[in-house]
């Protein structure tokens, strides 16, 4: 196929002054002139083409963080659903406690699952398990706040008494609450990374209120509580 003269591709670039916006992909192949012709179009040639191919330098990676983002949302959601179908498929009371403390950590990738629940004689005492600490009344609100159902933390001290001696492998946490009774203590679930920014302010706490919402009501099943 013979190739338009180059007479020819200035004239079709003159009257289609949009082309070049319109295929910016083209502006990566595209060589600026190197000689000024004393009226300093051969400056705005180059600032032209530099913009575009910046445009599309830009482009490419904001498809790329994009998409990144989407395997990552995946892999969680994969990971939260793993997570639940051990919760609900727990053939006793002790094997879900054990499943939430000892096997959540490793399906999610943290190095710390903890399980407090608040104690007023309304809650049967939590089996002696690793991972869970029966606190005092109140501790739930005192550590994450009034009205607060998760509270992530980015870079941020860990409370002994949430982690026990689990403490200083915790650079992040996220704290998750389980209201098990309406008129009584509370729960709470807590994981800890070791990455400084694994949990943080900012990320999305919908696939986190999901699995709290299932153990909140798996927990009230097996323990007979009222909502």
């Amino acid at each position: 196929m013979d190739l338009p003269a180059a007479e020819e591709v200035r004239a079709f670039l003159r009257e289609n002054p949009g082309f070049l916006i319109d295929n910016p992909e083209l502006a990566e192949v595209i060589t600026a002139p190197t000689r000024d012709n004393g009226k300093g179009v051969v400056d705005m040639q180059s600032f032209m083409v530099d913009r575009l191919q910046k445009e599309v330098r830009g482009l490419r990676d904001d498809h790329g963080e994009l998409i990144a983002a989407s395997r990552s949302n995946m892999i969680s959601q994969a990971r939260i659903h793993a997570a639940v179908l051990s919760i609900i498929e727990a053939s006793t009371f002790e094997h879900m406690i054990e499943v939430v403390t000892t096997d959540l950590g490793n399906m999610l990738e943290v190095e710390v699952a903890s399980l407090c629940v608040e104690n007023d004689r309304q809650i049967p005492i939590m089996p002696q398990l690793v991972g869970v600490h029966v606190v005092a009344p109140g501790m739930v609100d005192e550590t994450m706040g009034p009205n607060r159902d998760i509270v992530l933390r980015a870079k941020a001290p860990a409370e002994h008494q949430v982690f026990g001696e689990a403490v200083g492998l915790v650079r992040s946490a996220a704290l998750l609450r389980l209201p098990l009774n309406a008129f009584g203590p509370m729960a709470l679930l807590a994981f800890g990374s070791g990455e400084e920014d694994r949990f943080h302010p900012g990320q999305g706490t919908e696939l986190l209120g999901f699995l709290a919402r299932i153990l909140t009501h798996t927990m009230r099943q097996w323990l007979n509580l009222p909502h």
